[in-house]
């Protein structure tokens, strides 16, 4: 969390492709663990940091959506989560209660750190440097030693290809340290 709270090195290559510098971590553990106080810890501590969970969260909520302006009935644009800690930190917990279609919306902010934008007559690119750090539980609640951690996680490759670092936080059993 430390790497993540000072970042990585941004490239730019001569061939226009752009590195971020920007690093992603997923934690992928039993219930009470303490993921969701290690996402409250990086919120107080972050100059930027944004917060928002799966379950709360739609896709248009964490990049961008389109609305009417009450007053001039124009289209506006309003950030979302992602678009709003631009250089900052962005936490996720419960992201494995995230529905498929939001989860969707991420790749292309979490790889290319932008959110296009087509909708409504607006068509913009807006930036989204940030980190992203998620709490999510396995599957069936706890995970399952006995099979793979790609099983226990159940999330689908092309948004787990895109976290630097997944730490499985385990909550070992034993009845002298459950008391």
């Amino acid at each position: 969390l430390l790497l993540q709270l000072l970042g990585g090195v941004e490239r730019n290559i001569r061939n226009g492709h752009h590195i971020r510098g920007d690093i992603n971590i997923l934690f992928v553990g039993d219930p009470s663990t303490a993921k969701s106080q290690l996402l409250r810890f990086i919120l107080h501590i972050a100059p930027l940091a944004v917060s928002t969970t799966g379950r709360g969260s739609s896709g248009v909520g964490l990049t961008a959506a389109v609305g009417t302006d009450p007053d001039t009935g124009e289209r506006t644009l309003q950030a979302g989560a992602m678009v709003l800690a631009d250089r900052g930190i962005v936490c996720i917990d419960e992201f494995d209660k995230m529905s498929e279609i939001d989860r969707v919306a991420m790749h292309e902010v979490m790889e290319q750190q932008t959110v296009t934008i087509a909708k409504a007559g607006i068509h913009t690119t807006l930036n989204a440097r940030c980190s992203v750090v998620a709490a999510a539980n396995p599957l069936y609640g706890q995970d399952n030693p006995e099979k793979e951690p790609a099983t226990n996680i159940a999330l689908p490759d092309s948004l787990l290809s895109r976290f630097d670092l997944l730490f499985i936080v385990l909550d070992s059993h034993t009845e002298e340290r459950d008391r």
